[in-house]
C-alpha cells in the first residue's frame, strides 16, 4: 500500500529534511557590507573580514534532521502497522519542533546580536523545507490515523 497519500507526505518529509541539510538556512548582511553572518544545518559562521570568520558548529541540527528523515522513510514502509507509523510521526513532530525551536534560538538570539542587532537576518530555503517537512508530517498523521478510523469501523459493521 505504498500508493496512500501519507506514503507521499512521508516523501515529501524525508525531501524536507534532505532539504534542510542541504541548503543554507539563514543569512544576514551587514548594512556596510562587510559584516555577514550564515548558517546551514552544519555551521553558524560570522564573518567579520575578508579574511577573518567565527565557525560555531551545529551539527545537532544536522544530526536530528537525519533521524527524521530516516525514522520517516522508514515509516513509509510500515504501512501494515498503522499505530508504529502515528508513533514514528509522532517522534518527527517531537525532534522537527526542536529542530525549529534550535534553530530560531541560534539565529535569533545568538547570531542576530553580533552585529546591527535592529536587523535580525533572512530565513533561506532550508529553514522553508524544515517547515515544510513539519506540515507534511502533520499531514501524513492525520491520514494514517483516518486509516486506521476506517479500519476500526469496518471491523465493527462485520
Amino acid at each position: 500500500m505504498l500508493q496512500r497519500i501519507q506514503s507521499l507526505f512521508l516523501a515529501i518529509t524525508t525531501l524536507g529534511m534532505g532539504g534542510f541539510i542541504a541548503l543554507p538556512i539563514w543569512q544576514k548582511i551587514a548594512t556596510d557590507g562587510v559584516q555577514e553572518a550564515s548558517m546551514t544545518a552544519f555551521y553558524l559562521t560570522h564573518q567579520t573580514t575578508a579574511v577573518q570568520s567565527t565557525v560555531l558548529p551545529v551539527f545537532y541540527l544536522a544530526g536530528m534532521a537525519a533521524l527524521v528523515a530516516v525514522l520517516s522513510a522508514f515509516a513509509i514502509f510500515k504501512y501494515r502497522n498503522r499505530l508504529l507509523q502515528s508513533a514514528l510521526c509522532a517522534v518527527n513532530s517531537i525532534f522537527m519542533t526542536v529542530i525549529l525551536a534550535a534553530t530560531v534560538y541560534q539565529t535569533f538570539y545568538k547570531a542576530a546580536k553580533w552585529f546591527d542587532p535592529e536587523v535580525t537576518g533572512d530565513y533561506l530555503t532550508g529553514f522553508y523545507a524544515l517547515v515544510i517537512a513539519m506540515l507534511a508530517n502533520v499531514l501524513a498523521n492525520r491520514f494514517i490515523r483516518r486509516d486506521e478510523r476506517l479500519v476500526k469501523e469496518s471491523n465493527r459493521m462485520r
